[in-house]
């Protein structure tokens, strides 16, 4: 263990406080998991928060919505030649955690392994097999100087042997992190959930336990968890759905501390929860497999359940124009569902039915199984891992276009953005495809990083910070 993790390790063992999993008021299915919080002496105040114009803070942007206008950049670019590639920064370790931007830093995550030639596995399969990389890792958090790509600090939240396995596509850091400026947090699945301060103070860490997630229909399999945190109010909210206790999660951000915690029969699942703003409260949507869920955000309350999604579910819910919009990608449900916020009680569409009171529309055989869709322009952008790029009037459902992209080599699994007009879809062979939003498809520029790429770009004051298998790389017009 290097010396900074020593202190920290010291530090957090001075406070150690046993939370109580299950707060009164809430569900419970089975034995409650224990939940431990260790918190590391304060030594003053936390930073204040820097302005959050151009900030990027969890995955996908705010509300993950995937869009920054005003970026004005460049069409095309090469991370081989540096052309408009402002800089490169190397990231050992493996992480398909996006980046995130806050005032003039980044902040990315990593797992690092004790093995030289520890990898993933992409492309287009089905193997459900786990790594049998089970080494000693770090965990880290980097700070990135946002104009320079230097390395400001470095913090290694744990080390040890994974307490569970990965699936060969996945790593052990594939949750982005998130900040509110002052606190960032990054969430390591079964290794635990960690908060640094900005300047890279520990804050404290919260011990879910080992996190079980896999295939549902062969609980062997262990894949490792994806869903990132989100912060909302103060709040850091988590979903945890497990082969045996799944859950969601608010924790106090400046301490750790549960808010509250409601329980819930789910498989696993992989998505990040969004909340939605609405005219009758925030709403906490959650994509799973047996039900998409909507809560209070404030205490954890279930207000709505909707059936009918696929066994496996990965995508994010997103917000936009007054509707929630939640997609799944396994056959063969694959649905796409457009949701009227402030509904309520049971929202599951009778058989033979595509909409209701609550569901302005829904299609079936069309959702995305990795990367989020994108509602941009009034149109609802799905995007297939297999390069099948589908637009939707966003009121209606209607079908706009349905194209094949070029370059699908090993697939897509990072995310589409969208700025300008323009939208951003990277596939795993680090090809980036750049496409006129509009109703007609056009197909701009293809432009590489020289490298793998399953992380979802961050836009941030017209820079797209681009997370490869090795580097961390700004792109930009050098003004």
């Amino acid at each position: 263990m290097n010396p900074f993790a020593a202190r920290l390790a010291c530090a957090l063992c001075l406070a150690v406080c046993v939370i109580e999993a299950g707060q009164a008021g809430q569900e419970t299915a089975g034995q409650e998991r224990r939940i431990t919080r260790t918190t590391a002496p304060r030594r003053g105040p936390l930073p204040r928060a820097a302005p959050s114009t151009g900030s990027w803070p969890s995955f996908r942007g705010p509300n993950a919505a995937g869009v920054a206008e005003e970026q004005r950049l460049p069409d095309r670019w090469d991370g081989a030649t540096k052309q408009n590639a402002l800089w490169r920064t190397p990231i050992p370790g493996l992480a398909h955690s996006s980046p995130i931007v806050w005032g003039d830093t980044v902040f990315v995550t990593s797992a690092i392994s004790s093995l030289k030639n520890a990898t993933f596995k992409p492309g287009l399969y089905g193997d459900g097999d786990a790594s049998d990389d089970r080494s000693v890792h770090k965990w880290v958090i980097y700070a990135v100087d946002k104009r320079t790509g230097r390395i400001r600090w470095e913090r290694v939240a744990r080390e040890g042997a994974p307490r569970n396995k990965r699936h060969i596509k996945s790593t052990y850091a594939s949750a982005t992190p998130v900040t509110d400026g002052r606190i960032v947090v990054a969430w390591f699945g079964s290794e635990g959930v960690f908060a640094f301060d900005v300047n890279g103070a520990p804050l404290w860490q919260v011990d879910l336990g080992r996190v079980d997630m896999g295939a549902y229909d062969i609980p062997s399999y262990e894949w490792g968890p994806a869903s990132s945190p989100i912060i909302w109010n103060g709040l850091v909210i988590l979903q945890c759905d497990t082969q045996t206790d799944s859950f969601v999660l608010a924790l106090d951000i400046e301490t750790g501390e549960t808010v509250w915690k409601t329980s819930r029969n789910e498989l696993p699942s992989w998505g990040t929860p969004t909340v939605a703003e609405t005219a009758a409260g925030a709403e906490l949507v959650t994509n799973a497999s047996n039900l998409i869920r909507g809560y209070d955000a404030r205490t954890g309350r279930e207000l709505w359940q909707l059936a009918g999604s696929s066994k496996i579910t990965a995508p994010t819910p997103i917000v936009a124009e007054d509707l929630i919009f939640v997609a799944s990608g396994r056959a063969p449900e694959r649905p796409i569902f457009a949701v009227k916020p402030g509904s309520r009680g049971d929202l599951t569409l009778a058989k033979g039915t595509t909409s209701s009171d609550a569901i302005p529309w829904s299609r079936t055989g069309r959702g995305s199984y990795m990367p989020t869709p994108l509602a941009y322009g009034g149109i609802l952008y799905v995007l297939a891992n297999n390069g099948v790029l589908d637009a939707y009037e966003l009121k209606t459902g209607k079908e706009i276009y349905r194209q094949r992209l070029a370059l699908v080599g090993s697939g897509f699994s990072a995310s589409p953005v969208a700025a300008d007009g323009k939208i951003y879809l990277s596939n795993e062979d680090g090809d980036m495809l750049v496409v006129r939003a509009g109703p007609k498809f056009e197909h701009i520029a293809t432009n590489s990083i020289g490298g793998l790429l399953m992380a979802t770009p961050a836009l941030s004051e017209g820079v797209m910070f681009v997370r490869g298998a090795s580097s961390l790389f700004a792109i930009g017009s050098k003004r």
